[in-house]
């Protein structure tokens, strides 16, 4: 545990200088700042929140986070070199990369929405759901870019299959559900939809936050059947489960294959 705590803490402190995340915490700063001050409707900032967050934070975790272990790989070969345990280094480069993440994040919202914090007065948990849907896609999408980065050798073949994960969930999902619609809408494929909106950690994400917003119009098709084949309440447990489910698989994965891989 010290081995790990003095690994984040040094990433920590190379990374916090980062143009990228001074960048990435400037954005949604920004971005928050504009959307309270000339909007004024906490419900239409939040709304406009999640869906910046949903597209922007796994685009950068996932890049971000491919690029550093490609960009660390003789750190990585002397730091194997050292009597460290491998699953040691693998969390500590992990939680090094995700600390500044979660903090350029939770400062480029956080900040306007402490000054402003009188309009979200009704709508707090709503507003709460979105910085937690943004805790996961920082820990879900930095997870997947180290377990692609591990099995990857080839910078340039991982880096394009991170922004191809990105692609699918972001874009090519939402099409597979309006062909899976279209195609098969003669039939009940209420479950199916439901098991594909597993698969989907953005969308989950969306779903957990619009769960605590009274606008069904919100949902979409695989939002509503969540919502009517789990509740609200439930719906919202499960939502958190299959949340860290995601993160727990691809970091696993990732440090099982890191553990066991020649370097």
């Amino acid at each position: 545990m010290n081995r790990i705590l003095k690994i984040v803490k040094y990433q920590i402190k190379d990374n916090i200088r980062s143009k990228w995340l001074i960048g990435f915490s400037l954005f949604f700063l920004i971005i928050s700042y504009w959307l309270i001050s000339f909007t004024g409707d906490s419900s239409k900032v939040i709304l406009s929140l999640l869906n910046i967050v949903l597209i922007v934070i796994p685009l950068i975790s996932i890049v971000f986070g491919t690029i550093y272990i490609y960009n660390n790989k003789n750190y990585i070969t002397f730091m194997l070199s050292q009597p460290i345990n491998r699953s040691s280094l693998y969390s500590g480069l992990y939680f090094g990369l995700v600390v500044p993440l979660l903090i350029s994040f939770l400062f480029g919202i956080g900040l306007p929405v402490i000054f402003n914090l009188g309009i979200f007065s009704e709508s707090w948990i709503a507003l709460s759901m979105v910085f937690i849907s943004g805790v996961f896609q920082i820990l879900i999408f930095t997870a997947l870019a180290f377990l692609i980065a591990t099995l990857n050798d080839d910078k340039l073949k991982g880096l394009g299959i991170s922004i191809f994960v990105w692609l699918f969930f972001t874009v090519i999902y939402d099409g597979l559900i309006l062909f899976l619609l279209q195609v098969f809408q003669d039939y009940p494929i209420e479950k199916l939809a439901l098991g594909l909106t597993l698969v989907n950690p953005i969308d989950i994400g969306r779903i957990l936050t619009v769960l605590k917003f009274d606008i069904s119009a919100l949902m979409g098709y695989t939002g509503a059947i969540f919502e009517n084949f789990f509740g609200k309440n439930i719906g919202i447990a499960i939502s958190f489960l299959v949340l860290l489910f995601w993160f727990v698989l691809p970091f696993g994965f990732g440090l099982k294959i890191f553990s066991n891989k020649d370097i």
